[in-house]
């Protein structure tokens, strides 16, 4: 969630609202296959207290999806129900990596503050030392011969 109070009356993909027949009409299969898939494990929709089936959007899109695996690409239930969740494990980790690149951005960001403090807070009225080469070189010095003589 972002923060913010969502209006209990709102309605989103994952709100389960349609009876086991409804479903069954929106997904264009019987409801006899969608308590099939139930019992598989494939689309598992939210029961109610009286233990009734309640789908919703997104299981309605994933019940079209799982009929047109087994249908149009001839994947059995058992390798469906296999990339169903392959499918639901890389969108977790996808937005783990997600919150975690959030993370290192924050920390970033905060060491940079903290950098620009630390460099701010340094004393100006100091020359700043350089380290000065030691040679063993030898110099002569002889004064310039005086004008006139």
């Amino acid at each position: 969630m972002d923060g913010r109070r969502r209006n209990p009356y709102e309605l989103t993909d994952e709100t389960p609202v349609y009876v086991i027949s409804v479903a069954a009409q929106l997904s264009g299969l019987h409801p006899q296959t969608l308590r099939q898939y139930d019992r598989l494990g494939l689309v598992s929709p939210d029961r109610t207290a009286g233990r009734g089936r309640r789908y919703s959007a997104r299981d309605i899109e994933l019940l079209r999806q799982v009929q047109q695996l087994s249908q149009d690409e001839g994947i059995n239930l058992a390798g469906i129900k296999r990339i169903i969740e392959l499918e639901n494990q890389v969108a977790a980790l996808q937005s783990r990596i997600a919150e975690l690149s959030a993370a290192v951005d924050g920390a970033a960001a905060a060491m940079h503050q903290r950098e620009a403090q630390v460099h701010a807070s340094y004393r100006r009225d100091l020359v700043p030392y350089t380290d000065v080469q030691q040679t063993s070189a030898l110099v002569v010095w002889r004064p310039a011969p005086k004008r006139g003589e």
